[in-house]
């Protein structure tokens, strides 16, 4: 690492900015080479600052060359100011006064994908989280918001289309010739939410008029061979329009909404006010060229990024240690959106399977913290599954304590309140408190305290009495730099189902009910069901009303019982999810101990009952067939063994497929889809059970299957159906698997999203020179490491790919390394989050971490940005 590593930054620290800047006037003069930016900053000193001589400090960045600086008239010698660890700072200033600052940066040049840089031929920005001052001098914070006026200049033959927030005021030509265009907005904003697009770009037009009868222009940007792929994106932008009014009461604000799609982008998209920045793999959708999970990804993430208007733009965060404050509480609106548009429960099971194979891996890594960090050496680091996914999770709490209406009080107010202001996640759940008369004080301890609670429930049924008793003991294990934990307020919903798989009606609390919230706020208690007819089953945190791991000592009949009846659609499919977990749990061990693998599996008798209910969504019942995956056994493990998972996964899998072969080909015949292609909920369901009843079937080793897998990707009109069986065909390594590998490319190779999945599954294919394999995809022609899409696809290939990655020679992690080092310059962002993987070394069996360990220590030994030293010296320590 570099002799002068870089510090830490504590929430416990701020301090309200010294200066505000009420309007900032930007111009751009774009070129080939060098690109020149005028800024007129309209600053003063902030009244509720206490440091009333301090001098002015604008954050800039390394690849910013400044030209010259004035303030007001007068222009500053350069004795005047000085350029001190990449800050402007002017010593002596007005309390009132006009700064400009003319800089020279080089888009073209810029590779960490920050301020302003290339894609492909346009011009774009991305400057979230402090990505504007690789642009210019300025207080880069979320707490300095300004009203922006843009002015682009560029040579209109080769950017005809340029683009900026708010709406265009104004266009022309300057005395050079060149086109200029100026863009106003007028809701304040922080300059994380600033963007630029310029470049040669289609354009799909479309409108929507909002509830007050307002007209609003809505306009999707892309190069010109990806136009005929944004219809369904545009689609949902006016559905998330709508379904944000009907819910929040949130109207657009602006005459104009834009999107416009990238291909080189560091996220999936960003909420910049009024122009949307999306990576294209986030936007872009066809029949031919996009999964279901594709259409369902675009619909998500476009509505994700409009939410943002009011929910991290209109009001924004006050610091970085806020993130959740927009974050979690957009992602539970982009989740209730996809529920409300599909199936509930369905979405439900996918957000929680997520959240607990990725997030509670992240709650027990060195990179744990609460979802309001206490501190960062790079806030792009904080860019991660607890901010978002687990925020998400905090804000549906309250959602289900103060109930649907209540929820709509608190955000109305919330809204209200803070409307053009940048505050705190305190000031989120004060306005909840405050429009229900609630005290939600303890609750607040789940913005502060990392990790992922533990509650242990036992019960005792008395007969005689008719009562059920259940006690629930929490405790969270402790994280880094929080050994002890307070107890949180938990809601925990149950049900009863009875013998004969019905819901049991009980008597809480005085009320005759069959379903009740439980409220855990202490670190045992006990809870008493009355009038209990005969002895319950407990169906517990229904629809995952906590993020939290449940320990509960349920049979296997009890688990069956809950797969096969209970009402909650959620937890018949945690039922189905443990017993799978305890028989893989038996063949881990077995595996272990070098003995042969059990053929026995009560696992069997949940599926077959399952499969014969026709009444069940089709969606429903492809998730309950999917087995825990190789990640969520891992988190799961006390020391995780890659090679013995996997062969756990593998037998149970073809135990299952060979004891109900008849079962998986008539469900995959019955699933068949006719008609053309439609991203609709029901035939996404039929499509997901078909290819999962074909995934089992080809396991079972029939001959019949072989052909009909072979058969599919031949005869497939759709990417869904394609994909699926070329993946099966892979995965078990068919004698059509290279032939039709190659041919896939073949025919999608002018298709980059696609050939992003040809690369990721050709990495996730086990061969025994997988590594070699690997490292030939990199030099491919298609591949491109500039490229964040094509890195990830090849780095998550085999990230899958047990044999090659977890392969005892360390050699999988030597060459992720190798990559981490080699993006650490070129960008930080993309090399940080590919240490992932490493971090989790300490919960590896000994002969793995051993390696792994060794290749952290390795990039230590580097010269690291901050993004890549925070992860690994916390991994470290």
């Amino acid at each position: 690492m570099a002799e002068q590593q870089p510090s830490a930054i504590f929430l416990k620290d701020y301090t309200v900015p010294n200066f505000l800047i009420d309007k900032t006037e930007l111009t751009f003069d774009l070129d080939e080479t060098q690109t020149i930016v005028t800024s007129r900053l309209h600053l003063r000193r902030n009244p509720e600052s206490k440091a009333r001589t301090s001098p002015l400090e604008l954050n800039g960045g390394e690849d910013v060359k400044l030209i010259g600086v004035a303030i007001d008239d007068y222009t500053l010698p350069k004795a005047e100011y000085a350029i001190k660890n990449d800050k402007l700072v002017i010593t002596a200033t007005p309390d009132e006064f006009v700064l400009t600052c003319e800089t020279l940066i080089e888009p073209q040049n810029n590779t960490k994908l920050e301020g302003l840089y290339r894609s492909s031929s346009m011009f774009c920005t991305q400057c979230e989280a402090e990505g504007f001052r690789h642009i210019t001098y300025y207080l880069d914070r979320p707490d300095v918001m300004s009203v922006f006026t843009t002015t682009i200049i560029a040579d209109e033959s080769r950017y005809p289309v340029m683009l900026s927030n708010g709406n265009e005021v104004a266009r022309g030509k300057t005395e050079e010739g060149k086109t200029f265009v100026t863009w106003h907005d007028p809701f304040k904003k922080p300059a994380y939410l600033f963007a630029l697009v310029a470049g040669n770009l289609e354009v799909l037009n479309d409108s929507f008029t909002t509830m007050s009868g307002r007209k609003v222009a809505l306009q999707i940007f892309t190069e010109k061979h990806n136009i005929d792929k944004v219809d369904f994106a545009m689609d949902s932008l006016k559905r998330s329009m709508k379904w944000d009014e009907e819910v929040y009461g949130r109207e657009y604000d602006l005459d104009i909404f834009m999107i416009v799609a990238v291909d080189d982008f560091n996220m999936g998209a960003m909420e910049n006010k009024g122009l949307n920045i999306f990576n294209s793999s986030c936007l872009l959708a066809s029949p031919e060229t996009t999964t279901d999970d594709g259409y369902l990804r675009v619909e998500a993430v476009v509505a994700h990024e409009y939410f943002h208007n009011w929910s991290g733009n209109r009001v924004t965060c006050r610091d970085w240690f806020q993130l959740s404050l927009k974050e979690g509480f957009t992602v539970f609106r982009d989740q209730s959106f996809s529920a409300d548009t599909h199936s509930d429960v369905v979405k439900r099971v996918e957000d929680v399977s997520f959240l607990k194979t990725a997030q509670f891996a992240e709650d027990a890594s060195p990179m744990a913290h609460p979802i309001r960090p206490a501190s960062f050496i790079e806030i792009s680091n904080f860019y991660t599954l607890t901010i978002y996914e687990k925020g998400a999770e905090v804000v549906r709490m309250i959602h289900t304590l103060l109930g649907e209406e209540g929820f709509r009080k608190g955000s109305d107010l919330y809204f209200e309140r803070h409307d053009g202001q940048a505050v705190t996640c305190d000031d989120f759940v004060n306005a909840m408190e405050a429009a229900n008369g609630v005290d939600l004080s303890q609750f607040k301890r789940w913005y502060s305290q990392a990790g992922t609670p533990r509650l242990q429930v036992t019960d005792h049924y008395d007969e005689q009495a008719q009562t059920y008793h259940l006690t629930i003991d929490q405790m969270t294990p402790p994280t880094p730099n929080q050994p002890t934990k307070l107890a949180l307020h938990v809601p925990v919903k149950v049900g009863l189902v009875g013998q004969n798989n019905q819901a049991l009606s009980f008597t809480f609390d005085g009320q005759s009910t069959d379903e009740v919230v439980l409220h855990v706020n202490d670190t045992e208690q006990t809870y008493v069901f009355e009038n209990v007819s005969e002895t319950p089953v407990p169906s517990l945190l229904r629809g995952f009303s906590a993020p939290v791991k449940l320990d509960y000592a349920y049979s296997t009949e009890q688990l069956l019982q809950l797969m096969s009846g209970d009402p909650d659609g959620f937890n018949r499919w945690s039922a189905s999810q443990q017993l799978a977990v305890n028989e893989l749990n038996g063949f881990v061990l077995q595996f272990q101990q070098g003995e042969t693998l059990s053929t026995d599996t009560r696992l069997v008798d949940g599926f077959k009952s399952l499969l014969a209910d026709e009444t069940l969504d089709p969606a429903m019942v492809a998730l309950i067939l999917s087995l825990p995956s190789q990640a969520y056994l891992s988190e799961l493990a006390d020391k995780i063994d890659p090679q013995a998972i996997k062969a756990a996964r593998e037998h149970l899998r073809q135990l299952t497929a060979q004891a109900l072969e008849t079962e998986f080909k008539q469900v995959y015949e019955s699933n068949a889809v006719t008609g053309d292609y439609q991203a609709s909920a029901e035939q996404i369901a039929k499509r997901s059970l078909k290819n999962a009843a074909l995934m089992y079937w080809v396991a079972s080793g029939s001959a019949e299957a072989k052909s009909a897998v072979v058969c599919q990707y031949r005869n497939a009109d759709n990417m869904t159906d394609q994909f699926a069986a070329l993946s099966c065909i892979v995965h078990f390594e068919l004698a059509e698997a290279d032939e039709l590998l190659n041919a896939f490319f073949e025919q999608w190779k002018h298709e980059s999203l696609v050939v992003n999945k040809w690369l990721m599954l050709s990495a996730a294919r086990e061969q025994d020179n997988g590594l070699e394999q690997i490292k030939q995809l990199m030099l491919h022609p298609n591949f491109d490491i500039k490229n964040p899409n094509k890195l990830r696809a090849v780095i998550g290939g085999l990230g899958q790919n047990v044999a090659t990655f977890h392969n005892l020679d360390g050699s999988g992690y030597t060459f992720l390394a190798d990559q981490i080092i080699l993006m650490n310059k070129r960008n930080p962002q993309i090399a940080s989050r590919l240490c992932t993987p490493l971090t989790r070394w300490q919960r590896m069996v000994p002969a793995l971490a051993e390696k792994m360990k060794a290749e952290l220590e390795r990039i230590a030994r580097e010269d690291l940005s901050k993004d890549v030293y925070e992860v690994v010296s916390k991994s470290l320590a």
